[in-house]
C-alpha cells in the first residue's frame, strides 16, 4: 500500500515537472535580431543599431539567477528573478529594474523610461566559452553586413577580392589583416555622424570613416579635427577604397 502511494506521488511530480515546458527556461544568449536585420539592409550601421536597441546581447544563466547585458560599449550585470509565470524581473545595483518575458521563440525586453520594447532570439552563433559578451551579436552582424565577397573597384588592390569574416579578420585588402565595427561608445563619439572600423595589420591599426550604400562600401582616412588635449572628432578625408559586394 505504500509503496503503490509512494508511486502515485512520484508519477505526479514527474508529470509536473513534464508538464512544464522547455522554453519556459531562458538562460542562454539572446541577441537583437532585429537591429541585425536592419543593419543587413546595406545602410548606415550606427543608425540601424540605435533604431533598434541600444541593447545588442542578453547572456542569461537562471539556475544561478545572472542576467547580463551589452550595449556595445559597457557590460551591465544584473540579478535575475522570477515574477510571474514567464515573467522575470532583472535587478541592477544601483538603477531600475528591466522585466524579461517569453513571446514564442522571442526574449522580449519590456520598455522602461528610458528604453523602447526590444526583442531578441536565442543566438545561432558559436564562440568559444571564454569569448566576452556581446561576441555573439557581433559575429552575426559582421557576418549579415559584411558577409560575402567583395571587389576592389578602386584603391590600392584594385581588382582584387576582399573578404571580412565574422571572427574580425580581413583577407584581401592590403595593410589589413584585422577589422572591427565601431557599435557604441568612445569610438561612435570620436566619428559623430558617421561610421567607423578599425584597420589593424600587425601591431599597427587605425580608424577609418565608411560609408555604406547598398552593395557599396567607400572607406576613407580618419582626419583628425580637435586639438590635442581634446577627445579626438573624426571626419572623411582621403577616399582609400571603394568596394562593391558580388551578387
Amino acid at each position: 500500500m505504500r509503496k503503490a502511494l509512494v508511486m502515485s506521488l512520484l508519477t505526479l511530480v514527474l508529470g509536473g515537472c513534464a508538464s512544464e515546458p522547455a522554453h519556459r527556461d531562458i538562460s542562454g544568449v539572446w541577441i537583437n535580431q532585429a537591429a541585425i536585420d536592419a543593419a543587413a539592409k546595406g545602410g548606415n550601421l550606427r543608425e540601424a543599431l540605435l533604431a533598434n536597441g541600444p541593447n545588442l546581447e542578453w547572456d542569461i544563466d537562471a539556475k544561478r539567477a545572472q542576467a547580463n547585458y551589452t550595449n556595445g560599449f559597457e557590460r551591465v550585470e544584473g540579478k535575475l528573478m522570477p515574477e510571474n509565470k514567464g515573467v522575470w524581473q532583472v535587478s541592477f545595483y544601483g538603477s531600475s529594474a528591466t522585466v524579461l518575458s517569453l513571446a514564442g521563440d522571442q526574449l522580449i525586453q519590456a520598455a522602461a523610461e528610458s528604453d523602447p520594447q526590444q526583442s531578441f532570439v536565442r543566438s545561432p552563433v558559436s564562440v568559444t566559452s571564454d569569448a566576452p559578451l556581446g561576441s555573439s551579436f557581433e559575429a552575426a552582424l559582421k557576418s549579415a553586413y559584411l558577409g560575402g565577397q567583395w571587389h576592389i573597384v578602386s584603391g590600392q588592390g584594385q581588382g582584387g577580392e576582399v573578404t571580412f569574416l565574422p571572427d574580425g579578420q580581413i583577407k584581401g585588402l592590403p595593410g589589413s589583416s584585422i577589422y572591427a565595427l565601431c557599435l557604441a561608445g568612445d569610438c561612435a563619439s570620436m566619428s559623430g555622424e558617421y561610421d567607423s572600423l578599425w584597420l589593424q595589420q600587425g601591431d599597427t591599426g587605425a580608424a577609418h570613416i565608411f560609408v555604406r550604400n547598398g552593395p557599396q562600401l567607400e572607406i576613407f582616412q580618419a582626419l583628425d579635427a580637435a586639438q590635442p588635449d581634446e577627445m579626438p572628432q573624426f571626419y572623411p578625408g582621403k577616399r582609400e577604397w571603394v568596394l562593391k559586394k558580388q551578387p
